[in-house]
């Protein structure tokens, strides 16, 4: 078999309706197939205005906004109509992005019609339930995301640290990696704008501390604010920029009144932004693999990142940025304290991060992921399965 016989049926909660990390890997995927002659059909939500055009031929499923976060929707499922396209379709390998509705409506029929499923890994949700006072629901939650997995012929994660934890959940048999790529022509040195910088008030004299990501509080808002504010009782010159936007943005703007807020941006005012700050800080422990991390050392910025899934892959501690353990407010702030006042070290593990970010490319990573797409199918039509479902789905 080779590529151009790959007939692909990919089934994702967000594919183009908002922006963020995971679904834009998703389209660049969908392209790199598409130009090596593979046929693709994509079930996603949609709306009347999404973020940015799909790439392929995207078909609609039934959604209603999610309660709290309307930006975002909930797939219903996938319907008769949305069913007899696909068998139209006659997809050879069913991929999943999102273990809702959809997903496991998608992975069903896949069982029933014999066909082969992969699932792609994008956020530890998981983590989720403790950022609204509900930890108690992670180990239920993760009970449900083994549950859904392990029907899936093989799982792919965006970084080994997050592989790692997929394995020791016990979440499948088979957990394989899909990096990220980035786009070098866009995060580079090159595109800091010191005028830019003026014209948000940022002084040239000054470091700024960055951060980059949808505004929810999941992305860790409240221990950033919290070091930021260890950083400012410590006497540290300094300032702030937040780019982004999300429904924590008024939470976030009160809690720093002094942040410059950026707003959304994207292509090259994304790289600008970016190359404009002196450090990134990402204390998010819900990222798979850390985009925005990557972009930042791809445009020579240090950064500042928690020991978490993705990040921990990416900083080299001590040469590219600094790791710190979740949640270590007096650590992070020690870290950014050391960067803001030392220049040379700025300027070093700029340069060493910009170095390592020249190991990924998307052609190579998204080759990768479909080389594996060609074992599962061959796997499949030799006569393997995914293990049998247990009685106890919380053990293998």
């Amino acid at each position: 078999m080779d590529v151009s016989d790959l007939r692909v049926a990919l089934f994702t909660g967000n594919y183009n309706y908002v922006r963020d990390g995971a679904n834009q890997a998703l389209n660049r995927l969908v392209a790199r197939l598409l130009s090596r002659g593979a046929a693709v059909r994509i079930y996603s939500p949609t709306v009347a205005k999404p973020a940015f055009p799909a790439t392929g031929d995207l078909i609609g499923v039934p959604a209603v906004p999610i309660p709290g976060r309307a930006e975002y929707r909930f797939p219903l499922g996938i319907g008769p109509r949305k069913r007899a396209d696909m068998r139209r379709f006659a997809p050879n390998i069913v991929h999943v992005a999102s273990p809702d509705i959809l997903g496991h409506a998608a992975l069903s029929v896949a069982r029933r019609r014999n066909l082969p499923v992969v699932a792609s890994v994008h956020t530890r949700f998981e983590t989720y339930p403790r950022y609204y006072g509900l930890a108690f629901l992670e180990p239920v939650v993760e009970a449900l995301l083994r549950r859904f997995y392990r029907r899936c012929d093989a799982i792919f994660a965006p970084s080994e640290s997050m592989a790692q934890v997929l394995r020791e959940q016990r979440m499948s048999f088979d957990v394989g990696i899909w990096s990220r790529g980035v786009e070098r022509d866009i995060f580079t040195p090159d595109r800091r704008d010191p005028a830019w910088r003026q014209s948000l008030g940022l002084r040239d004299d000054v470091p700024v501390i960055g951060f980059v990501g949808r505004l929810v509080m999941e992305k860790g808002l409240d221990v950033f604010s919290d070091a930021i504010d260890h950083v400012t009782a410590r006497g540290v010159p300094h300032q702030v920029l937040i780019v982004g936007e999300g429904p924590a943005r008024e939470w976030f703007a009160q809690r720093l009144p002094e942040a410059v807020f950026a707003g959304f941006q994207m292509g090259a005012d994304l790289g600008r932004a970016v190359a404009s700050m002196d450090m990134l800080f990402n204390p998010s422990v819900t990222e798979t693999f850390g985009n925005v991390t990557l972009e930042a050392m791809a445009a020579g910025v240090p950064v500042v990142a928690a020991r978490a899934t993705g990040s921990e892959n990416l900083v080299q501690d001590g040469v590219t940025g600094r790791l710190v353990r979740p949640g270590a407010i007096d650590r992070f702030a020690d870290a950014l304290t050391a960067y803001c006042t030392d220049e040379a070290a700025r300027a070093a593990a700029g340069a060493a991060g910009r170095r390592v970010s020249e190991r990924y490319g998307w052609d190579q990573v998204n080759d990768a992921l479909i080389a594996a797409y060609l074992r599962v199918v061959r796997a499949r039509a030799a006569g393997g399965r995914p293990p049998v479902r247990s009685r106890r789905p919380d053990r293998l």
